[in-house]
């Protein structure tokens, strides 16, 4: 997440200066060669690959830092975090794929980098790779892994994180659930939040909020660099050089990236995407099987869906993208509890006659679960839409209420957990919802401003 977030705005805020403005940035880049010696690569496709690694360095950050944000733990010197982003060939598109750090992993073979012992090929957890070989071994290995031609490498740690979203003003982000965490000390109320780099980390990392782990926390990481993305296009930063200055000497200080990947570079991206706005960029994690994999001496491991994942890297490879996108779905409520979690039982209380049967194949398209057979409500006079619920079951009544906007909640305790809608003479359609999080298995892609805080209506407009 701190390698994206490093990317994002030295290429972004780059398309609104000129070279002046760039000139001895590059020197703050450290630099490594992740490439070197490397035989037998996958072919070349369209587009632009560039590996993203968040390692989890802390060495730079303060005491105050370090008991603010709970940043106390002992560094493994691994890749905290690893995406695969592909910048089409019309630079019109930005795919980001999210490779889970605990995933199963053939280790190539290679000379380990503190030890100089020589390894054969063994199997390791994918962020053991860094720790073992660095950058080199790294991508060696996501190459094997993907099929996919790295073209650039960045790396960055705690510390880079932190300043650029200070720099930038902080990142919005909305939740709808509370999130905790005791691990980070992360504790958000449901609703939108203004973070700041300390607790933009904490949002980040946190991964002990719901028991799905590093999975729920790639979500968080895709849904913050779309944020992100909105904040650097829409605040002013690509405007004002002084304030782009700032923001790209934080970035580029405690930056590491091949030699190829200059500065000048970062700008003739940046001039080329000056359209890019979170719409442009596509979010998806590397689907895994619900049973892990046990290795000695490792532990459990992520295996990936063989066939999801051949589908995703070779959209990478053909410059394609990872799933066509729904523009309603952006329109969507987002919701606690999924649809496809939640059973409704459609009433018709109405005269209208064939109404029940048309909201209840509106709800089975927006994803919820229903009879299929409406029925007539005992009351045919209902003047208001009314959804009715057992206590238990309370969220997934908000959820369903967020589909018929208007409705009263009425509690029925003892109903159980199938929830009841009496349509009423106001309704007009049921309006769909979204969860959140895409639903557990899911293999599609998620489109930027799907992720983002609900922008406000320009003036004027319905």
């Amino acid at each position: 997440m701190r390698a994206v977030t490093a990317l994002s705005v030295a290429v972004l805020a780059s398309s609104g200066v000129g070279h002046a403005v760039m000139s001895g940035l590059d020197s703050g880049i450290e630099r490594v060669d992740p490439f070197k010696d490397m035989k037998n690569r996958p072919e070349a496709g369209r587009g632009l690959n560039i590996l993203l690694a968040g390692t989890d360095g802390r060495d730079t950050i303060t005491e105050e830092q370090r008991q603010a944000y709970r940043l106390g733990g002992k560094p493994c010197h691994c890749t905290d975090t690893l995406m695969l982003l592909h910048l089409s060939a019309d630079h019109s598109r930005v795919s980001v794929v999210s490779l889970p750090r605990d995933s199963y992993a053939m280790m190539p073979p290679h000379t380990d980098r503190t030890s100089g012992e020589e390894h054969r090929p063994h199997p390791v957890k994918l962020n053991a790779a860094y720790a073992e070989g660095g950058p080199e071994l790294t991508v060696r290995t996501v190459e094997k892994m993907t099929e996919v031609k790295i073209d650039h490498y960045v790396e960055v740690d705690f510390t880079s994180f932190m300043e650029t979203v200070d720099a930038v003003g902080g990142v919005e982000i909305c939740t709808v659930r509370r999130l905790k965490d005791s691990y980070t000390g992360l504790d958000l109320a449901p609703g939108p939040h203004r973070l700041d780099g300390g607790q933009a980390l904490q949002y980040v990392r946190s991964r002990h909020l719901d028991g799905t782990g590093d999975l729920s926390r790639m979500q968080r990481q895709q849904r913050f660099l779309a944020a992100l993305t909105a904040e650097v296009t829409g605040s002013g930063v690509l405007l004002n050089p002084v304030r782009f200055r700032e923001v790209a000497q934080s970035v580029l200080g405690s930056l590491r990236a091949d030699s190829g990947f200059t500065t000048e570079r970062m700008l003739d991206l940046g001039k080329a995407m000056r359209g890019f706005t979170p719409a442009s960029a596509e979010f998806t994690s590397v689907p895994v099987q619900e049973e892990a994999r046990e290795v000695p001496a490792i532990g459990n491991t992520l295996v990936w869906k063989a066939k999801e994942a051949k589908r995703i890297f070779g959209a990478l490879r053909e410059d394609r993208p990872l799933a066509d996108h729904d523009s309603a779905r952006s329109k969507a409520t987002v919701v606690d509890v999924p649809p496809e979690q939640i059973r409704v039982q459609v009433e018709n209380g109405t005269p209208r006659q064939g109404l029940g049967a048309q909201a209840d194949r509106a709800l089975r398209a927006t994803g919820f679960g229903t009879s299929g057979q409406a029925v007539d409500a005992a009351d045919r006079a209902t003047a208001r839409t009314t959804v009715l619920y057992d206590p238990r079951w309370d969220r997934s009544a908000r959820t369903v209420a967020a589909a018929f906007p208007g409705a009263e909640l009425k509690a029925a305790p003892g109903q159980g957990g199938t929830l009841r809608v009496v349509l009423g003479a106001d309704f007009t359609e049921v309006h769909p919802v979204r969860a959140e999080d895409p639903p557990e298995g899911a293999t599609g892609a998620l489109r930027g401003d799907e992720v983002t805080c609900p922008r406000p209506e320009p003036a004027g407009k319905a």
